[in-house]
């Protein structure tokens, strides 16, 4: 990430989400000629940041982001998603280009096809807090699980994805 951009990070954390909302609305909208309704969450508590509704299926999706080049092998997730309806992890791995002034997402995915429950989280381990207590202890975040990079599905194209996430087809 550039200094700029780190030295405003909720900025760019919103522009990329935007970006990330557009492409699926786009999507589905010029793919399969259908809406989706888009709700964001004002406090991330309950385990997402965006609820997509399309043709009956409802999505809370918690978003994550990184820099296609980044080394992150976990993200912590939230186990109260897994009380939600067909919640999914969606990890936008952004492709910056400079020459266009544009931002490319490719995807990552943790979740079930549409309708069925977020995969058990019990089996990951449990997240800590990044920093230390007075003692230096970094304490255990019981709300949190530990998701590898390796139970994520790589998907290459938005198309690809409004598939994984709706159920529409081609």
């Amino acid at each position: 990430m550039s200094a700029a951009a780190y030295l405003k990070s909720s900025f760019y954390e919103q522009l990329v989400e935007h970006a990330f909302i557009s492409e699926v609305l786009q999507e589905v909208w010029f793919g399969h000629g259908e809406t989706v309704e888009v709700l964001r969450s004002e406090v991330d508590s309950a385990g997402y940041d965006v609820v997509f509704e399309c043709k009956g299926v409802l999505r809370h999706v918690q978003l994550k982001t990184s820099k296609s080049d980044a080394k992150r092998q976990t993200q912590n997730v939230n186990i109260a998603l897994a009380d939600k309806p067909s919640g999914c992890i969606v990890w936008l791995v952004r492709h910056e280009d400079a020459a266009s002034r544009r931002v490319r997402l490719s995807y990552l995915f943790f979740g079930s096809p549409p309708g069925q429950p977020l995969p058990s989280l019990s089996d990951f381990r449990i997240g800590k807090h990044s920093k230390g207590d007075a003692t230096g202890k970094k304490n255990e975040r019981p709300s949190i699980r530990l998701v590898p990079k390796s139970r994520f599905v790589r998907i290459e194209t938005t198309t690809e994805l409004v598939q994984q996430l709706f159920g529409l087809e081609q």
